[in-house]
């Protein structure tokens, strides 16, 4: 693998790591796609499944207090019911569809209020949550955007809202890293999966820029922290679309 990609993903894996610990969103996003540019999808997913999980176990950890565990009871249910389904019906996106999906998932958070009122403490709609987020892991490789729209709208504070969708993700993207792990097995074998030193020299990265994330979400405020979420995710999203259709006219 040249050094030039091995820098990319190494520096992209602080760099994620660090947007998640300040808004518990956007950095899978950006990491997505690098790898998915870098990568075979396959080894993609696994990849950023295994970061992710990595970041949002310390992120969960560092904001152990402020987690709603009713709330992630409640999404491991929803998530139980998908790797159900994933058993019947196989899913088989291509770079183009991922690319799609990462940007118009970020959108739903401009869906008005009277239209769709989706809130996480509402325990139907925390239970819809978990469910969508592991389809939409194995799918598209994140899950974070989707979440945002059950999160963005309800009273809880922003610590609240990133410590208890750090143990979402920990959950949907452990669906994915299982689902493509032997996805990859089954028709490649072992060889395809991704090298281990990739994550010996991320990992420790994904910890400090978590750990960074973290300090400044401390200093911000609860309306402020919605509203930088709302824009950021958009910009990110826009550029999916484009990179998306770009693929397909290609």
């Amino acid at each position: 693998m040249p050094i030039l990609v091995v820098v990319s993903i190494i520096v992209t894996a602080f760099f994620t790591a660090f947007l998640s610990g300040m808004f518990g969103m956007a950095g899978g996003l950006i990491l997505m796609g690098v790898l998915t540019a870098f990568l075979p999808l396959g080894q993609a997913m696994v990849t950023h499944g295994i970061l992710q999980i990595t970041a949002n176990g310390w992120r969960a950890y560092l904001l152990r207090r402020h987690i709603r565990w009713e709330i992630a009871g409640l999404f491991l249910v929803g998530t139980m019911v998908a790797v159900g389904l994933l058993f019947f019906i196989p899913v088989h996106p291509n770079k183009a569809s991922v690319y799609l999906t990462l940007g118009f998932l970020p959108l739903l958070v401009w869906v008005p209020r009277a239209w769709v009122h989706l809130d996480a403490r509402r325990p139907f709609h925390a239970v819809l949550c978990g469910f969508l987020s592991a389809g939409f892991s194995v799918a598209a490789g994140i899950s974070s955007t989707l979440m945002d729209i059950f999160f963005v709208r309800t009273t809880l504070t922003r610590h609240e809202i990133v410590a208890t969708k750090a143990i979402g993700q920990i959950i949907g993207h452990g669906v994915k890293v299982g689902y493509w792990s032997w996805a990859i097995l089954q028709v490649m074998g072992g060889a395809a999966l991704p090298p281990l030193w990739i994550f010996v020299l991320a990992l420790p990265l994904s910890f400090g820029g978590t750990w960074a994330g973290k300090q400044v979400l401390g200093r911000m405020t609860d309306k402020g922290f919605v509203h930088i979420v709302r824009v950021l995710i958009t910009l990110i999203g826009l550029f999916y679309i484009f990179r998306g259709v770009g693929l397909l006219m290609a």
